[in-house]
């Protein structure tokens, strides 16, 4: 297992964890800086599900707040995925544009 797999175990492990408790100070700055650094390493060939899975979580997450009794929780647990997958899109963003603009 390398360091980008044990990087998003952590990443979704953090999200979890954080839909029960408060006891982790600045969580999604922590799930972003991940997803940055699962970014980084992500095949050109996976970009665009990367990205389309960013905007999919950002879309679909806040719908689950309806569902009794796990909504809030299945709320929380999908928008800490979702800050993770946004960090993991701007790191493939970013180096497309730093690919592209280099000399």
């Amino acid at each position: 297992m390398n360091a980008t797999k044990i990087a998003g175990l952590a990443g979704v492990l953090l999200a979890v964890v954080g839909a029960f408790t408060t006891a982790v100070p600045y969580a999604s700055a922590a799930l972003v800086l991940i997803g940055l650094f699962v970014g980084w390493s992500i095949a050109a060939e996976d970009h665009v599900r990367v990205i389309v899975s960013a905007l999919a979580l950002t879309v679909l997450s806040a719908q689950l707040g309806d569902v009794p009794t796990v909504g809030g929780h299945l709320t929380t647990i999908f928008g800490g995925l979702t800050k993770m997958t946004a960090g993991a899109a701007l790191m493939i963003i970013a180096c497309n544009i730093h690919k592209r603009f280099k000399p």
